[in-house]
């Protein structure tokens, strides 16, 4: 067992296309969102792939979970991880948790564990993250 390393960094929202489930005007009501985040920082990535369920409870009010697969590489290390994501959100932005999916790092990220959050606020233009992950065996281990 390792110990713990905390990171941190920047994210940006490179796309963002949303659609609704149903009624665009209705409350509740479901949508769906495709997203590109470019990270920097402890996590390098230029372009992940982010596919968000969002549950509208209110005007600009919800929760919305979804995975994010991220390639690029970690504090060095090369290769890909896969991100569960959980947040809420207001008018005032969103606050985020985020989880390594078991089993999905690939190349030196190979047994990567860990997880993390983020707070936006409406307007950032970038958004800090902290990530805390053991980093598990690598491909040469």
């Amino acid at each position: 067992m390792s110990t713990p390393v905390e990171t941190t960094g920047r994210f940006t929202f490179a796309g963002w296309e949303e659609s609704p489930l149903g009624a665009a005007d209705a409350v509740p009501r479901l949508a769906h969102a495709r997203v590109t985040n470019t990270f920097t920082g402890g996590i390098e990535a230029p372009g992940t792939a982010c596919d968000y369920t969002i549950a509208y409870t209110g005007e600009n009010l919800g929760s919305y979970s979804g995975m994010e697969l991220v390639s690029g590489g970690l504090d060095g290390r090369k290769g890909s991880f896969v991100l569960e994501e959980r947040g809420q959100f207001d008018a005032g932005g969103t606050v985020c948790r985020f989880e390594v999916v078991a089993g999905s790092g690939t190349g030196d990220l190979a047994g990567l564990t860990g997880s993390g959050g983020f707070t936006y606020r409406h307007g950032d233009t970038s958004v800090a993250y902290t990530f805390t992950y053991e980093p598990g065996r690598g491909p040469s281990r």
